[in-house]
């Protein structure tokens, strides 16, 4: 099972404003931010990353929030959901809380599973999920949100695209997936080479207008590998399906590979190692600033530049 694609390792988003991102996220919905650094390509956005205590893989949501970028546009060609498992009996405590915050959310069900469904103050569409399988992860626990109510991580990611069949056979002849089931349009997929943060959910619309990547969508969904040697390994079978492939990066946290699926999903595949202790002891995750060590000369200005989150 260590050669496999071992589910989700992490989702990354787009906002628009970094202090009402990160309020939300560690207020409202009690996540640990995990880390706290910048864009590597433009170190005058801040990269946030939100997790449970340690920053597992299949817990991490990060975000680039881009000020002012203004809202994108939910469609075919994006992961349009982010499902996070919750515990059994935890809905009625969520829907309490979205209401104090003003937070507007439906209730629904799929494949036998309740949940709620809402969007973060961006427009990200997300989803609070009562597994049907037991979900033994340990949390991140604040004053008011405890072990019985906290986010588990990921359940599931839903794919929206014009059709589904190129994408299908993405994530079945390359990841390892299978189809698990089919209902209202909506397929299934999900790997048994883990428990959790293992299931991908496709929903196939040839109407469907083609999304617009800005704030309130998703960027790209990682899929999760033991180390960098199976990362190579699965780097062949992509260039093998006959799809392009970016070569080895370091991301200091993990190492990762990029490509755009035949539906237009940007996917990355990403490591386990090093993990988010490499720069920060656990207990002081995301307290301080870490900068990729090529800004690390430039930390007054960058510093100066980020938008002030107190």
């Amino acid at each position: 099972m260590d050669n496999n694609i071992l589910g989700l390792h992490h989702i990354t988003a787009i906002a628009d404003n970094a202090k009402r991102n990160l309020d939300f996220y560690t207020g409202v919905l009690g996540l640990r931010l995990v880390k706290k650094t910048v864009n590597f390509d433009d170190p005058g956005t801040y990269h946030f990353y939100f997790g449970n205590e340690q920053g597992d893989p299949g817990t991490i949501l990060t975000f680039f929030p881009w000020e002012g970028i203004g809202k994108g546009r939910q469609g075919a060609g994006m992961a349009t959901h982010i499902g996070y498992a919750v515990p059994e009996g935890s809905l009625d405590f969520w829907k309490n809380r979205l209401k104090e915050h003003q937070v507007a959310f439906q209730e629904d069900e799929i494949f036998g599973e309740k949940l709620i469904s809402f969007t973060d103050p961006d427009g990200l569409q997300i989803q609070f999920i009562e597994p049907s399988t037991k979900d033994n992860r340990s949390v991140w626990t604040t004053a008011e949100i405890k072990d019985e109510n906290a986010l588990k991580g990921f359940h599931n990611i839903t794919l929206s695209l014009k059709e589904a069949d190129p994408t299908l056979r993405v994530l079945t002849d390359i990841l390892g997936y299978t189809v698990q089931g089919q209902e209202n349009g909506r397929y299934r997929l999900s790997t048994d080479s883990i428990g959790t943060a293992n299931i991908v959910d496709i929903l196939a619309d040839p109407n469907l207008s083609f999304g617009r990547n800005a704030a309130g969508t998703n960027h790209h969904v990682a899929f999760r590998v033991k180390d960098d040697n199976i990362l190579m390994d699965y780097r062949e079978k992509v260039l093998s399906a006959g799809l392009d492939i970016t070569p080895k990066i370091n991301r200091d946290y993990f190492f990762s590979l990029y490509f755009r699926e035949p539906g237009g999903v940007l996917f990355e595949i990403a490591t386990d190692n090093p993990g988010f202790t490499i720069d920060e002891p656990l207990e002081s995750l995301g307290t301080d600033l870490k900068l990729p060590k090529q800004y690390e000369n430039h930390r007054s200005e960058i510093e100066a530049s980020l938008p002030k989150l107190d």
